[in-house]
């Protein structure tokens, strides 16, 4: 019998302030890395909903996404344990607001820190994935893209039972 494959869906915030993007350092199992606002998409919520979640989650700014900048997949191979993971991540721009100094950032996230692309590009070893570089290329080059092009059932947004207790 053949096992589907099904890739981890992710999401991420593209946030820029002042010529500066807004990223997070976290601790992994390779170590400190450099990556978006960035998480799992969560049962019942929409791209949007969970992009915005986790750059709060991640920054303590509140995020509201305004265009969606693509849709990309990457692949990772966990050096430690040749663990082998897509990720389907589709990312965000919008409007940032300011910092909520009480919002403690989530779990593993070690700090935030406003980046020039320039400081971006010269810090590509220690990006989580190849991703964090290639979302803010693509937005500096001006791609946006309607959020009404990721439509969400309805369906999605009522959680079974089973996916709450998970």
């Amino acid at each position: 019998m053949h096992t589907r494959w099904k890739p981890s869906v992710t999401v991420a915030a593209v946030i820029e302030k002042d010529g500066r993007f807004l990223l997070v350092e976290e601790e992994t199992a390779e170590g400190l890395r450099l990556n978006n606002p960035a998480g799992h998409l969560e049962a019942g919520e929409t791209p949007q909903q969970g992009c915005a979640r986790e750059a709060l989650e991640e920054t303590a700014h509140r995020f509201t996404p305004t265009a969606m900048l693509g849709v990309y997949l990457s692949r990772f191979q966990r050096p430690g344990t040749g663990e082998d993971i897509t990720y389907l991540r589709f990312a965000f721009c919008g409007e940032v607001g300011e910092r909520e100094p009480q919002r403690p950032l989530d779990q593993g996230i070690v700090r935030t820190l406003w980046m020039t692309p320039e400081e971006i590009r010269a810090s590509v070893e220690r990006h989580r994935s190849p991703l964090v570089l290639r979302c803010v290329e693509d937005y500096l080059a001006g791609k946006r893209y309607p959020l009404d092009a990721v439509y969400t059932d309805a369906a999605v947004l009522q959680v079974p039972p089973a996916a709450m207790a998970a």
